[in-house]
């Protein structure tokens, strides 16, 4: 098997709102669009981030409806303090504040309009030796 790209998918009520939250906060462009679909992407991720909007006839019976649940979008960031301040400062509800895992990860979370969860992750807190 040869995989040229990858995607996750979202089903989402307002379409719109989740597209303008990572254009708007996160500096991604959609790549496609139409009436319940938007393909995001940015070129230093490795996959795009689908929006399709919850009802739609096209998806399977028992995917139409159910909600982007229990997903988290996470993408590691150089300067995740930095990140955190211009999200503040931009108004972005932070919904997990910074956190230190004892393996190393530091992350914090924000949720767009849709609930879908934004972590953003470094691994600098360092693993207790």
């Amino acid at each position: 098997m040869r995989v040229s790209s990858s995607a996750v998918s979202l089903n989402v009520s307002d379409v719109a709102a989740s597209s303008w939250f990572l254009r708007e906060h996160f500096g991604f462009h959609e790549e496609m669009a139409a009436d319940g679909f938007a393909s995001l992407t940015r070129e230093d991720v490795g996959a795009n981030v689908i929006f399709l909007r919850r009802g739609l006839a096209t998806l399977p019976d028992d995917q139409r409806d159910v909600h982007a649940a229990g997903v988290i979008l996470a993408f590691v960031v150089d300067d995740l303090e930095g990140e955190l301040r211009r999200l503040q400062e931009a108004g972005v509800a932070i919904t997990m504040p910074l956190t230190v895992e004892e393996w190393g990860e530091r992350a914090f979370q924000v949720r767009d309009p849709n609930g879908v969860i934004v972590q953003l992750v470094d691994w600098n807190g360092g693993a207790a030796a």
